[in-house]
């Protein structure tokens, strides 16, 4: 695949926050809804599943209690696998529980300390703590769906892609084949060959050729079993729209039977949808759920 390479035109594409004036407000506003979500909402934080400095989760029980469990939705942050932190997104959370899933918010370490390889790893880890011990916290191993949002969702993508059974097997542990009924991507990434080239980006990254090859799901085979929901806001740069285009090319409507943009809404405001009960985002999850 060819891409442009001008290192301008690139920063003006994928500088989502150059491209939204206001986005500090969005992202305070994030930290401060999460900060009074941990404060009143039934949770429990900071439990470890993995051995990296920043490998813990945050776990959201339903409001109500279900016969065999609740459906568990993990919702994974964006910032360019360089920024943001699980602490900023509790705030998906009551919305969801409300609904009736099981919410999980998983940590990650950030580049440059560690490679975007490495935070593919730890989201497998997260995912398989998850079908582990989500009976424990009233959630069903069986129902389990995950979210993303900008580089949480190009991990989406990667872990629809994973080969489960060989991270069983690393990690010591039973995995089903395919323990993800879906995932939503919101406003992803799926090939790393621009990124790669963006400079605000290079010197945290240092993608390769090589890595790039591994860590572009729009270069793997379609998943065999699970669908992505490929989403993205209207009002994002040419580039977000085209790669939102692109999986659902290279995947097919099978594994893709969601590619959609969301009108009026930019790469911050997107999320808007995702949170609210009433909101187009909102329902998809739900429906990769099976709460609809």
């Amino acid at each position: 695949m060819r891409h442009r390479t001008d290192p301008a035109w690139l920063e003006a594409q994928y500088n989502n926050r150059a491209l939204v004036p206001d986005h500090a407000r969005y992202l305070t506003r994030w930290a401060d809804a999460s900060a009074l979500v941990r404060s009143q909402a039934r949770c429990t934080l900071d439990v470890r599943y993995g051995k990296a400095p920043k490998s813990t989760l945050d776990v959201f029980p339903a409001d109500a209690a279900s016969a065999g469990g609740a459906p568990v939705l993990i919702v994974i942050h964006g910032g360019y696998w360089r920024a943001l932190d699980k602490s900023d997104f509790s705030f998906v959370a009551p919305s969801f529980t409300a609904d009736g899933a099981m919410v999980v918010v998983p940590n990650y370490d950030l580049c440059p300390a560690v490679s975007v390889e490495h935070i593919v790893l730890q989201m497998t880890e997260a995912v398989a703590w998850t079908v582990r011990h989500a009976a424990e916290h009233g959630g069903d191993p069986q129902r389990i769906a995950v979210a993303g949002h900008s580089a949480g969702g190009h991990l989406v993508a990667m872990l629809m892609s994973c080969r489960w059974k060989e991270v069983g097997a690393m990690l010591g542990c039973e995995m089903p084949a395919q323990p993800l009924a879906g995932g939503l991507s919101i406003s992803g990434v799926y090939d790393l060959e621009p990124i790669r080239h963006v400079p605000f980006l290079q010197a945290d990254l240092k993608l390769t050729p090589t890595s790039v090859a591994r860590l572009s799901p729009a270069f793997f085979p379609r998943p065999k079993a699970g669908k992505l929901y490929a989403t993205v806001g209207l009002d994002e740069s040419g580039e977000f729209l085209r790669q939102n285009t692109l999986i659902r090319d290279v995947w097919g409507p099978t594994a893709v039977p969601v590619c959609e943009t969301v009108a009026g809404k930019h790469h911050f405001s997107v999320l808007e949808g995702f949170v609210d009960p009433q909101g187009r985002l909102h329902d998809l999850a739900l429906r990769l759920l099976g709460q609809r």
